[in-house]
């Protein structure tokens, strides 16, 4: 999909490449540079993606004390 660089140093993203990156009007997005010399268009939310791990990550959020936590994972509670 050709398209041509202006005099501002800006291009249009083809239609179909919009569409397949999900990219609207205003959307954000970073140029990486690729070990083989080539470059690829990451939408920004998409720039970091969350590792198998992450998305289990979490945090807890309760009024119990350590110790408490520890005796109801015992089965001392």
């Amino acid at each position: 999909m050709p398209t041509t660089l202006t005099t501002k140093g800006q291009v249009t993203i083809p239609k179909a490449v919009r569409d397949f990156l999900g990219l609207k009007a205003g959307s954000k997005v970073t140029f990486n540079r690729t070990k083989d010399g080539r470059v690829e268009i990451v939408p920004e939310d998409k720039t970091a993606p969350v590792s198998r791990f992450g998305a289990l990550r979490g945090h807890a959020r309760t009024e119990l004390s350590t110790d408490e936590i520890m005796a109801l994972t015992r089965g001392d509670g």
